[in-house]
């Protein structure tokens, strides 16, 4: 299939940022990367060629006009205009479809001839507003859609833009759409409030499909969105051990909005996990920590809930294991994305626009494409391993580390007073050495040896280096691998110990005496019931 050129006209230096943004999304849209590219005029070589020639040739070839207006007008020719305003009128007079979109609500702080150019095309074709990058690409999307609809491009509609099918407007509850635009009006600036007519509501988000409820929109304010779209509940489970095993001790199925699943699931885990709470010494309230940073539980909620793929028949898991939290949803990355690259600063490419929207609107995430990062960040601060992520099957799971050495854990696996106050001193350093650990408790090498090892052989503890001078141990953070009491530290688990060990070296093998470092080996993931 032929793809056809969009044309992103703007002041590049302003916008850059939204340029790259937009570019990122279209061509990594499993949808829309099918129909068109994306021009930017940064992306070309070097060339001896007068720069306004070429842009306005490629303004004659393309297939679709997108401006981008902000508060700056640009460099202004001899007879004082801009680029921008150039590439627009090229567009007029050459007949291409113009989509129009403008940074920000005030118009007061643009350069007055920035704001002649909004007026200008304000009156001869639709403009639409926009806060940031994610507006702007669930803004582009919806367009970009109605325009391949309109041209007979697009025989079937996504399925956040499509019509539900038998939903009616009055099956949208007004009142969760007051909530929301309350929300969003309070934390994002959106220019709707409360009392806003609904279909002008839904209309302004896109949510509308010929004067129907989209399926986005029974998702984000239905009243029982699951009377539609039985599958988008979110399924709760909590295991005592580090693996599925029924009957299963506590089993929620919870239904609702998107906002509702995310609140009810995340409530659930934070119910289970260990806490502790603090003094009032600093206020009136008493500071409780979690185990797992709720932000970061929240987050990986959010990511399943919004980016699943809900033509699936399958629901999002939410399973707490006694060493791990996993949230399982339907649906592969994008291909420009990879499993190395979400830890990377990367673009945001929703498999939902109009639903990840509204989840940002109202705060449930944060800057697009940084909920991985702001994850991972947040349990490395928490003192808890890093998340992981791994594409099983036709599922994205989303795996988060708990403190597994618990209490109750080191008595099932016998450690008397010393060992207990090893792994103390080794949360409290990072790492011990035999010398450490002897010096600080005031006992002989050879009962520091025996208590070290038999730490090592439990899997408690992960030996770094050969054995002398140099060794040192620090906690196995990721628990015993299928609830083996006394086995080896996990698989997989080895790579993030060396890498946490400030001195590095050789991961020694129970048993044996090392003499190379052992390989790493990839955890097994465990399926839901």
């Amino acid at each position: 299939m032929a793809t056809s050129t969009i044309f992103i006209s703007s002041v590049q230096k302003e916008l850059v940022e939204e340029r790259r943004a937009l570019k990122a999304f279209v061509e990594g849209d499993a949808l829309l990367r099918r129909f068109f590219k994306v021009f930017l005029f940064e992306d070309l070589p070097a060339a001896d060629v007068r720069a306004d020639e070429v842009y306005l040739d490629h303004v004659d070839r393309c297939a679709l006009y997108v401006g981008l207006f902000g508060a700056e007008y640009g460099f202004e020719d001899a007879e004082g205009v801009s680029p921008a305003e150039r590439e627009f009128d090229r567009a007029t007079r050459q007949g291409k479809p113009r989509l129009i979109f403008v940074k920000g609500a005030d118009d007061r702080a643009r350069h007055p001839k920035m704001a002649a150019l909004i007026r200008k095309a304000g009156e001869q074709l639709i403009r639409r507003r926009f806060g940031g990058a994610s507006e702007l690409t669930a803004a582009l999307y919806a367009s970009l859609v109605e325009h391949l609809d309109s041209t007979g491009r697009l025989r079937t509609k996504p399925f956040d833009a499509a019509a539900c099918p038998d939903a009616v407007l009055a099956d949208l509850s007004t009142e969760k759409l007051d909530l929301f635009l309350s929300r969003a009006q309070s934390q994002r600036g959106y220019p709707l409030g409360p009392g806003t007519p609904i279909e002008a509501a839904l209309a302004h988000l896109n949510l509308l499909d010929g004067g129907l409820p989209s399926h986005a929109a029974v998702l984000l304010f239905g009243r029982q969105p699951q009377r539609f779209l039985l599958p988008s509940e979110v399924k709760c489970m909590h295991f005592h051990g580090v693996e599925v095993r029924k009957p299963i001790p506590s089993y929620q199925i919870y239904k609702g909005t998107v906002f509702e699943l995310v609140d009810q699931a995340a409530d659930f885990v934070m119910s289970k996990i260990n806490r502790a709470v603090g003094t009032r010494a600093l206020g009136p309230q008493a500071p409780v920590d979690y185990e797992l940073p709720r932000e970061a539980v929240t987050e990986a909620i959010v990511n399943a809930v919004t980016h699943r793929d809900y033509t699936s028949n399958a629901s999002v898991q939410v399973m707490l294991f006694a060493d791990r939290l996993e949230v399982w949803n339907p649906g592969e990355l994008p291909p420009s994305l990879t499993l190395d690259g979400l830890r990377q600063p990367h673009a945001s490419i929703p498999r939902n626009p109009l639903i990840a929207e509204p989840m940002f609107l109202a705060h449930y995430a944060e800057k697009a494409g940084s909920g991985i990062l702001d994850m991972i960040a947040r349990c490395r601060a928490a003192g808890v391993p890093e998340p992981e992520f791994r594409q099983d099957g036709g599922q994205f799971v989303q795996t988060l580390w708990r403190d597994w050495l618990t209490q109750k854990a080191m008595e099932e696996l016998g450690l008397n007073d010393r060992q207990r106050q090893v792994i103390d001193l080794v949360r409290a350093k990072g790492r011990v050495t035999n010398t450490d650990y002897q010096d600080a408790y005031g006992i002989s090498k050879p009962t520091a040896t025996r208590d070290l090892e038999e730490l090592w052989r439990k899997g408690v503890l992960v030996k770094i280096g050969r054995t002398g001078k140099g060794t040192h141990y620090v906690l196995n953070l990721k628990g015993l691998t299928k609830g083996s009491r006394g086995s080896p530290s996990p698989k997989g688990s080895q790579r993030a110990q060396r890498a946490r060990a400030s001195g590095g070296g050789s991961v020694a093998k129970p048993g044996k005496k090392q003499r190379t470092p052992t390989k790493p080996r990839g955890r097994k993931g465990t399926k839901g019931p």
